[in-house]
């Protein structure tokens, strides 16, 4: 890291300026959304008794499973001490940190009185995937804290790859948390296995890095900084890679679910007879979140970098349609509360549930993409995240 030069962006230019502005500005969408919703109620959203986790949700799940997947340039610069990717870290651990601020936020204000929110910080049910959460992310922030200090702080450096570390352990079990509150979720048929764990790991490892690289180039582009293509080849090629094993999961877990017949109603419910849900899978998860930006990445198309942001910003459109499937589709599935029995009531039970996000709710979670992206085009300002070069000599001679 001798030779290498940390320099905040200048942030006077009309187009910083635009930018932040446009940022505040759908931050303050997403303020006067909730404002809306708290003081209404959510009977002026599309929820209701049945979908109790709209689209707000389906945007803070997405932007925590990130924040984890953000860190892992930073892991890998530390924990496994490859060389090229230390003056890459401050970034993604700021990213990472700015990611979860706006997932977390989308969360609490995303309930039914969040002005109540000291009840649920200071009333814990240890059996309750929930409350652990409470723990993990809190536990985020303060590690991956310190770990950035210790990468800005000249004085606290030696301490770096310990932080580090146990950063990289914790956002692994903060993940594992996350795919747990699904997976231990049995009233619902699409839950309820110990599988969501390891694939919402894998899931924030392609998530994030799609939305770092993203940030990067835009970082460098912007600001007018050499960013070379020794960089950029390394981590579209690790992207690949965890784009194919988030497909691999995929697979394997509609597999399972097809070997169980009891399943096999809730999954053609998914695969084909959805609707909705059916075209955000097939459409928008597999072929623009997966199918799509690995042949990007995996041709000639990859050479130039417009391409390779096609590829990133599909996978995060992706991720997002992938996460309402989730979310969303399970929910609108009935619950089978008398297995082999058919069931109706004045209360729609035993019916396929139909949810449509009012605008309220995509301005609160739209707003907390915003709060994460401003956070960082702050920080950028202020504080010594990005190297003056990365071009290609640069990085090389950090390899020898």
């Amino acid at each position: 890291m001798a030779s290498i030069t940390f320099r905040e962006v200048e942030g006077s230019s009309l187009k910083y300026w635009l930018l932040f502005g446009g940022l505040a500005l759908f931050v303050l969408f997403g303020a006067l959304s909730w404002n809306y919703m708290h003081h209404h109620g959510h009977v002026v959203t599309g929820m209701d008794n049945q979908v109790v986790w709209g689209l707000p949700h389906v945007f803070a799940v997405f932007l925590i499973v990130a924040a984890s997947g953000a860190l892992n340039v930073a892991s890998i610069a530390s924990v496994f001490n490859k060389p090229m990717y230390k003056p890459l870290a401050p970034l993604s651990a700021i990213l990472a940190l700015a990611l979860m601020l706006g997932g977390l936020l989308v969360l609490v204000l995303d309930l039914g009185r969040s002005d109540r929110l000291i009840v649920a910080m200071t009333h814990f049910n240890f059996k309750s995937m929930f409350t652990w959460n409470v723990f993990l992310y809190s536990g985020f922030f303060g590690l991956v804290g310190v770990y950035l200090w210790t990468m800005l702080d000249r004085s606290v450096k030696s301490y770096s790859k310990a932080a580090g570390t146990a950063a990289f352990i914790w956002r692994l079990v903060l993940t594992t948390g996350t795919g747990s509150l699904f997976g231990f979720l049995i009233a619902r048929t699409l839950y309820g296995t110990s599988m969501l764990a390891p694939m919402f790991i894998i899931l924030s490892f392609a998530y994030g890095l799609a939305v770092y690289l993203m940030v990067l180039t835009a970082a460098y582009a912007w600001s007018g900084r050499p960013l070379g293509d020794a960089v950029m080849t390394r981590l579209k090629n690790l992207l690949a890679v965890f784009v194919a094993a988030a497909l691999y999961f995929v697979v394997v877990y509609h597999m399972t679910n097809l070997y169980f017949t009891k399943d096999h109603a809730v999954e053609a419910f998914i695969l084909r007879d959805g609707g909705t849900i059916t075209s955000l899978f097939w459409i928008g998860q597999i072929l623009i979140g997966c199918v799509a930006p690995l042949v990007i990445l995996l041709t000639g198309l990859s050479k130039s970098r417009s391409w390779i942001m096609l590829a990133c910003l599909m996978i995060v459109l992706g991720g997002i349609a992938q996460m309402y499937v989730t979310i969303i589709g399970a929910q609108a599935w009935p619950l089978d509360m008398f297995p082999g029995l058919k069931e109706s009531s004045s209360f729609f039970d035993g019916q396929i549930h139909h949810y449509v996000p009012s605008t309220p709710e995509i301005f609160l979670g739209l707003g907390g993409v915003a709060i994460a992206l401003l956070v960082t085009t702050f920080a950028v300002k202020v504080l010594r995240l990005l190297p003056e070069s990365l071009d290609d000599a640069t990085v090389a001679k950090l390899e020898h």
